[in-house]
């Protein structure tokens, strides 16, 4: 796999129903908010298609299909669950890596169905968010070191 580039932005799916609700907005917030990571949103949540449950589940494969990554906010889970799980089996008979966020703001657990569809979980922190797409994504293992400036009086 080649690394990230502008030419190159990773392809994601970010779990949704339609409606883009505060987690959904919020993926996109930290991985906007970081420099020098190019992405493509495959999602479209905008964008309902008419007819029956089985136009919106071809239309969810239609999205996941074109990511390499899908993301899922643990409490998309809980909200929606039997979306969720028609969305996660996707990803996994699509052969696409799961990064799961964990509860935003709370301590809530990640339901087990969850955790064991997941590739990795990471809190909401976009750092470990980014390296996580990445490692899923693109096997790229991202070194970095953090710089602690200090003073020696």
């Amino acid at each position: 796999m080649s690394s990230v580039s502008q030419k190159n932005p990773i392809r994601l799916f970010v779990c949704h129903v339609w409606i883009e609700d505060d987690d959904y907005l919020r993926v996109f917030e930290y991985l906007e908010s970081t420099e020098n990571f190019f992405y493509l949103n495959t999602s479209t949540p905008d964008k309902r298609p008419p007819g029956d449950k089985e136009a919106l589940r071809d239309d969810l494969r239609r999205q996941i299909t074109e990511a390499e990554l899908v993301i899922v906010a643990a409490s998309f889970y809980r909200r929606y669950m039997d979306w969720a799980e028609f969305q996660l089996n996707c990803a996994k008979a699509f052969d696409k890596p799961v990064v799961v966020l964990e509860p935003f703001g709370s301590h809530d657990t990640i339901a087990p169905a969850v955790m064991e569809m997941g590739d990795e979980v990471v809190p909401w922190d976009k750092r470990q968010i980014v390296d996580a797409i990445k490692r899923q994504a693109r096997h790229e293992e991202t070194t970095r070191f953090d710089v602690i400036e200090f003073k020696l009086d």
